[in-house]
């Protein structure tokens, strides 16, 4: 199908754009990459009056330090991670992400910043965001405030931007030295949407885990943070008896569906195995590192 007709403007500043999303409303949306966007608009799913596109603003595809955080702007491609020495130093958990997030074709033209702001529980980055404790930062002609990643995610495709407002940056905590993360994903084929998903993270500091991350892609109706998984973990040595705990409840606090990828049952031991393997790939490679 064809999407349907629409207005479009491709502002040169932050400004101009924001100006221009206070004035249209519910009719703008706000193009980037365009990869998640564009396919609803062929398929009629949404119908926006009037795309905004940004790309021809300076500045939104810097990776840079902000205030002891990593920050990626709005135009930085999911390619750019995968090629980034500076993510992967900062936010292992990133750089293993990255190379799994779609095709090469949707990651040399998509966003991360989209991608989080689209909010499909099928996504990769969010999960990733929840279990790094990311933020989102978000601007109108009001000025800029910054979303907390738990409250920036609320439901299936919904997150809780204002009207007028479009999100210029995401910003993630600098991983100290003691710091590891991995992804793990199954998916049918190259570029599927992933059947499980499995995002975690931690910090290990004189053997004990001071910091942990786990979020799940998949298996609900939004990305979820494991917290309870996480509670068990933090001040607690690493070893293979917590892990298994952990990775069953994170099991518990999936909510998958049955569908054509599998059984519901099935994706929530694929939930525990991966919790469980990710965990202890994070301590190999502190161990690898020290």
């Amino acid at each position: 199908m064809y999407p349907a007709p629409f207005e479009y403007s491709a502002p040169t500043t932050l400004e101009e754009a924001t100006a221009l999303l206070a004035e249209l409303g519910d009719e703008g949306r706000v193009l980037a990459g365009g990869q998640s966007l564009l396919p609803m608009m062929k398929l009629r799913l949404a119908t926006p009056g009037h795309l905004v596109d940004i790309n021809r603003i300076p500045g939104l595809d810097r990776i840079e330090h902000v205030d002891g955080h990593l920050q990626i702007g709005a135009l930085v491609r999911h390619a750019d991670v995968v090629d980034s020495q500076e993510i992967a130093d900062a936010s292992p958990l990133m750089a293993s992400t990255a190379p799994w997030v779609a095709d090469p074709l949707v990651r040399n033209r998509g966003t991360v910043c989209g991608s989080v702001a689209h909010c499909d529980p099928e996504g990769d980055w969010n999960s990733v965001m929840l279990a790094l404790g990311a933020e989102v930062v978000a601007a109108s002609r009001h000025g800029e405030r910054v979303i907390p990643i738990e409250d920036f995610v609320v439901d299936y495709f919904t997150n809780s931007l204002q009207a007028g407002e479009m999100v210029t940056a995401v910003r993630i905590p600098r991983g100290d030295a003691g710091t590891a993360g991995k992804y793990l994903k199954l998916e049918r084929k190259v570029g599927d949407y992933a059947t499980v998903g499995v995002a975690t993270h931690l910090r290990i500091d004189g053997g004990t885990i001071v910091e942990a991350g786990i979020g799940l892609t998949s298996v609900g109706p939004r990305n979820i943070k494991a917290r309870e998984a996480e509670a068990m973990l933090v001040g607690e040595a690493p070893s293979s008896e917590l892990f298994a705990e952990a990775a069953r409840a994170a099991a518990l606090a999936s909510d998958p569906a049955s569908d054509v990828r599998g059984p519901a049952d099935y994706k929530r031991a694929v939930v525990e195995a991966y919790v469980r393997r990710g965990l202890e790939a994070c301590v190999r490679q502190i161990s690898e590192e020290g």
